[in-house]
């Protein structure tokens, strides 16, 4: 992964988007990492891959919640605002 400081990665703009098309770049400030550019492909399919793993987990969670007997009126029940 490449790095930039802060301070490159602003003096050297065009040269820092381009690298971050072609993969990750790290930016680091006073030797901390700050943040890392991803090109916006990158980004989309990091976002169908969470969303895709939640909805995995959701189901996985609601399977074993009836499995151990929950049901609609039951969780309605546990969901009642009772203040």
């Amino acid at each position: 992964m490449q790095v930039f400081t802060a301070n490159e990665a602003k003096t050297h703009f065009g040269e820092f988007i381009d690298k971050a098309q072609r993969e990750p770049v790290k930016v680091t400030r006073r030797g901390r990492t700050v943040g890392i550019m991803i090109s916006e492909d990158e980004y989309e399919s990091m976002k169908r891959f969470y969303a895709n793993r939640l909805l995995h987990s959701l189901d996985d969670a609601g399977k074993e919640a009836e499995e151990k007997g929950l049901t609609e009126e039951k969780l309605q029940e546990l969901l009642v605002d009772e203040s």
